[in-house]
């Protein structure tokens, strides 16, 4: 049986093409998984950490080190002044940190344009927009719309980037940006790397080059042969390569310092990547992933050749696409810890060796280094010999992948008649599952197989299904051990109930003590969806967000109709109860006889809130806080709990489509109630009756003797806008004293605005957790 050849010619005419392509791919231009910070006096080191679930960021600044929230996956980070920068996983949000504080900032998010080449110059930061190549820049003007980019770099004051389609550079910011667009002029590049007022790059060719200022020798790039380098870092006043063949790094400029750049301590050592600041370089060393520092500008002088004490740090991001044409990194499932593969760059390959022409052995070390071509009269005979070997390795990889496809009947599909066939539906059904478990973004799962992906099918509806494509990182109970746990889930270990059921106090195998929350059991079809929805919303969350201000959820069991959830152990229960409950506040809660400790509490929960509306990726609206859903642990720390109502949706100032009202008397946001606008801010107003809880220590609706159902809103908001703040405090606390006086008057001036009829009047969580902090901070002067 010959195969159909007009069908296989199609396959091999297009992986041929595809293949070609991939060759003028280079990656030098590209984020890194490494960057630096710099200011006066002060150094931050960054990098995405390897062997966790989560790639998240790791620092490293003035002798310690930290992570940075939010606690989710990153491809690439860039640095500036004061500031680090990170895309996300998937590319669809763009966080900075200054890093004095470390306190996280959105920069963009979108659920459908993705980002990539993040780049960071000494304030500004720019991006592409994936697709069209759209130049996108934060804090500095964007480029011209019609210039669409394949890759992006920064430097103290300019941009640069290749354009797609001539792969010319384009430059704009400061005059030393149009200089380098001059001095580039009409060269085709592949990629670009920008240092304070310089820029190198290679050429088509695979020629190195720099252009801009030459103050300090940094343009002087080192003889060598064509795509001899594989990686660069450029700092203010030096350049410094890794050579493709040894992974050693060389180093040129930095003027009187230039000795120092080329430090001993790292001659003999192998790099993935380099990043380069003042007088000093760091790198990731190939062996290890550890990340060493050197030179006179680095803290400690260059003789320390510092190791930073930072985890792993991954050679390049985690992705779920295959890397067949240019292969895995070694040990990449390990370093990805199941959630993707690390791809080799698809740089331009070195001319065949055999084929280059011998350097004479009498020539002088300087000769040796020059760019090698072949002697005149031998130009046909070098060129012939490299076309007749590559087409021979063409042909013979044709003749290969036209033998596989005929042996294993694929060409013969392509000649089936559509409606003579049974379609298959594998491959739409795996995309449109991958699609639903994103939330509707066409990135890729991040899981390890397509295998596990199909058996978690159920797992992946975020309101109306069962689970998520997390569950796999909670662990799954049977209703055996949960039941043995509550002793069957006995009356006496009750301790309250959620938005699907109730919740218990147990104590597993192990020790650990739990709570875990039981969805009622009936026998109607509806109560039975209103369970589902949220159990399967609440795992859906919870095993994506990581918080010390969110109770975590430690898994979850699932068998017949049964549905419930194990979470940590809040020992000091909910707030409601402290507040409300007159025999628990009589007994137990001593430690809410505080302005301080109340004021606590209440930051501690809008910082919870804080993650879910600004770092949680997409954002989330809980859609019922209120007292009883903060409970506290046994340090008194106060966590938000309870996301069986909660919603994902779009940035946090932006409305929700319609939805149903939902929520809590008391606490629910009139404008979501009564319109149906559901905000971020709708949190912000049952935050806001929160805090009058607080301050009065009424519940959200009372009856005093005698009187009808109050609201608290309407019985506080009133006496505090005519400055009567001192007779509605709860009474039970001491009056606060002169220190006290003042945070107390900014709590209650913020609860009013939070309790705002309209959406837009009230403040955003950011403006309460700063309020708040400051208050606490009142407290203790």
């Amino acid at each position: 049986m010959k195969p159909p050849l007009a069908s296989c010619a199609a396959i091999i005419t297009f992986l041929i093409a595809a293949t070609s392509l991939s060759l003028l791919v280079s990656s030098l231009g590209s984020g890194s998984t490494l960057a630096l910070s710099y200011g006066p006096n002060t150094v931050t080191v960054c990098g995405i950490a390897a062997g966790e679930p989560n790639q998240r960021i790791q620092c490293y600044k003035d002798g310690r080190t930290l992570f940075l929230e939010p606690n989710i996956s990153y491809e690439s980070v860039s640095g500036g002044l004061h500031l680090i920068c990170g895309l996300t996983s998937g590319g669809s949000t763009l966080l900075c940190w200054d890093t004095t504080t470390f306190r996280a900032k959105r920069v963009h998010y979108s659920s459908s344009g993705r980002l990539n080449d993040l780049s960071v110059g000494d304030s500004q930061v720019c991006a592409v927009q994936a697709g069209d190549g759209t130049g996108l820049c934060w804090r500095f003007p964007s480029p011209e719309v019609s210039w669409k980019f394949g890759t992006l770099t920064s430097g103290a004051g300019f941009s640069c980037g290749i354009l797609k389609n001539t792969r010319r550079v384009k430059c704009w910011g400061n005059e030393i940006g149009a200089e380098i667009q001059n001095q580039f002029s009409d060269l085709a590049m592949l990629s670009i790397v920008a240092g304070e007022s310089h820029v190198c790059g290679v050429t088509k060719a695979g020629n190195l080059i720099c252009k801009g200022s030459n103050a300090s020798g940094q343009l002087d790039v080192p003889s060598h042969l064509p795509f001899e380098f594989s990686g660069f870092a450029l700092g203010p006043n030096h350049s410094c390569g890794i050579l493709r063949k040894n992974e050693l790094v060389v180093c040129w400029g930095g003027g009187s310092k230039r000795s120092e750049l080329a430090s001993s301590v790292v001659k003999s050592i192998s790099f993935e990547a380099l990043e380069a600041g003042v007088d000093f370089t760091c790198g990731l060393t190939t062996k290890n992933l550890s990340v060493i520092c050197w030179g006179a500008g680095w803290p400690g002088g260059l003789s320390s050749g510092t190791v930073l004490p930072l985890q792993m740090v991954i050679p390049g991001p985690c992705v779920e696409a295959s890397c067949s044409i240019c292969g895995v990194f070694p040990n990449s499932e390990s370093l990805c810890a199941g959630s993707g593969s690390i791809c080799k760059s698809c740089d331009t390959e070195l001319p065949i060796p055999a084929l280059l022409p011998p350097v004479p052995r009498s020539s002088p070390p300087s000769q040796a280094l020059q760019p090698l071509s072949p002697p005149p009269g031998d130009q046909n005979r070098f060129f012939w010999a490299f076309g007749i070997v590559g087409s021979v390795g063409v042909l013979a990889g044709i003749c290969s992948l036209v033998y596989f496809l005929w042996r294993n009947g694929l060409c013969g599909l392509l000649d089936k008649k559509i409606d003579d066939s049974v379609q298959p539906t594998t491959g739409k059904v795996n995309v449109a599952a991958a699609s639903e478990a994103n939330g509707g973004s066409k990135v890729p799962p991040r899981t390890s197989s397509s295998l596990k992906r199909d058996n978690l099918a159920s797992f992946r509806r975020q309101r109306s299904g069962t689970s998520s494509r997390h569950s796999d990182r909670a662990q799954k109970f049977s209703l055996a051990e949960l039941s043995a746990s509550t002793k069957n889930f006995s009356s006496d270990n009750k301790i309250g109930g959620g938005s699907f059921g109730t919740v218990y106090r147990g104590k597993l195998a192990d020790g650990r003590e739990v709570a875990v929350k039981r969805g009622d059991t009936g026998a109607r079809k509806r109560k039975f969806q209103d369970k589902e929805s949220a159990f399967g919303s609440e795992l859906a969350l919870l095993t994506r967000l990581h918080h010390k201000h969110l109770v975590e959820l430690l898994g979850f069991c699932q068998e017949d109709e049964e549905r419930l959830l194990v979470y940590e152990h809040m020992s000091n229960g909910a707030l409601y109860d402290h507040l409300h409950n007159k025999n628990n506040v009589k007994n137990s809660s001593s430690e809410l006889h505080s302005w301080k400790m109340r004021i606590k509490i209440a930051l501690d929960a809008a910082r919870g809130i804080e993650y879910l509306h600004n770092y949680a990726v997409p954002p989330i609206i809980h859609r019922d806080i209120k007292s009883s859903n903060i409970l506290l642990d046994a340090n008194w720390t106060a966590k938000v709990s309870d996301f069986g109502l909660s919603l994902m949706g779009p940035d946090s100032d932006q409305e929700f489509p319609p939805t149903k009202a939902v929520g809590t008397v008391g606490y629910i946001d009139p404008e979501y109630y009564v319109l149906n606008i559901l905000t971020a801010k709708s949190d912000v107003y049952g935050l806001g009756v929160v805090l009058l809880e607080l301050l009065t220590g009424k519940r959200a609706v009372f009856k005093d003797e005698g009187s009808s159902p109050m609201g608290v809103v309407d019985y506080a908001v009133p006496l505090i806008a005519a400055g009567g703040l001192k007779t509605v405090l709860d009474k039970r606390v001491a009056p606060p004293a002169m220190n006290e006086a003042e945070a107390v008057e900014l709590v209650a001036y913020t609860a009013l605005r939070c309790v705002n009829l309209e959406g837009k009047e009230r403040p955003t969580i950011n403006e309460i957790v700063v309020s708040l902090e400051r208050g606490l901070a009142l407290c203790g002067e």
